[in-house]
């Protein structure tokens, strides 16, 4: 895919308000510099989410990238266009030691065995972050041992939900939610001590204090299928090379904006797509090309 590099995105500005973003390379470094990531979900009929979330977290810049499964047999043997990740059953890949962040939920499923792998990850005795989406928010909001797990949790932790999952955690309805985005942002951060971003137009990201943000980037050809699981990528690579985590939490949100504003408003016809029609793995690209220029400046 070819893509511009033009006005739409406001490089300079995530420059300043994102200086981890704008760190080149290294030339000494090597993958084991750039982190490892594992994603946990993929259960039967949803592998593509866990695959789009580790493509995503590759392209971004992660060193080494393990999916987990959550199958009694790998669905592929590995990933005929990213042939790259690593794959495996969710069961070994959490007994692994290695891992610099840990995303979960991503195409889970809310099975007993789903909850488990939870759970596990919230027994996790280290200081790893952990970032919580999709099934993994639907798991939390039924269950008051894995709220419990979370709170009590020391490891750096995020969630992502959408106004639903949202209402479903606090037990209230979708409308009050919409109606009171920062509250409800808010009141999830300082209950489960954890870096909140509550997605949609305008995503509020909400510190563990209560301090919040609102995202300027991104547009409507983000609603479709596999978006969230995109921006776990995005938000886990980061996480894993080790940028400090306001910066990984609110950079990875601002780039899955950005990456749909370059879509739909490039400047060059040939470079538009959507915003009916847009893609999830449409994102991916076009993440990588936005944290390629801020790092390097060549818009």
């Amino acid at each position: 895919m070819s893509l511009p590099s033009n006005e739409i995105v406001d490089y300079a500005f995530a420059r300043v308000l994102f200086p981890g973003l704008a760190k080149p390379r290294d030339p000494q470094s090597h993958k084991g510099t750039h982190g490892t990531l594992a994603i946990i979900g993929g259960a039967a009929g949803m592998s593509g989410a866990i695959v789009l979330a580790g493509r995503a977290a590759i392209k971004q810049g992660a060193g080494k990238v393990h999916l987990g499964f959550l199958q009694a047999q790998l669905p592929i043997a590995y990933d005929f266009e990213q042939p790259e990740l690593m794959l495996a059953k969710a069961d070994d890949l959490l007994q692994r030691t290695d891992i610099d962040a840990w995303v979960i939920g991503c195409g889970l499923g809310q099975s007993q065995d789903a909850h488990e792998c939870v759970q596990r990850c919230l027994n996790l005795k280290t200081d790893t972050p952990l970032l919580l989406d999709a099934d993994g928010l639907n798991l939390l909001a039924k269950s008051q041992a894995l709220q419990a797990g979370l709170t009590q949790s020391t490891s750096p932790k995020i969630l992502t939900p959408h106004e639903a999952e949202a209402a479903r955690i606090l037990n209230i309805d979708i409308a009050d939610v919409k109606q009171y985005r920062q509250a409800a942002a808010k009141e999830l951060a300082t209950t489960f001590a954890a870096w909140v971003v509550l997605k949609g137009a305008a995503s509020i990201i909400c510190s563990p204090q209560g301090e919040f943000s609102i995202n300027p980037s991104g547009n409507a050809a983000l609603a479709t299928a596999g978006s969230g699981d995109v921006l776990s990528g995005l938000c886990g690579s980061l996480l894993a090379q080790g940028l400090e985590i306001d910066q990984a939490v609110r950079g990875a949100v601002w780039i899955h904006g950005a990456a749909a504003d370059l879509a739909v408003h490039a400047s060059s016809k040939k470079h538009r797509i959507g915003p009916i029609g847009f893609t999830a793995h449409e994102i991916i690209d076009f993440a990588r090309h936005i944290r390629n220029q801020v790092a390097y400046g060549h818009e």
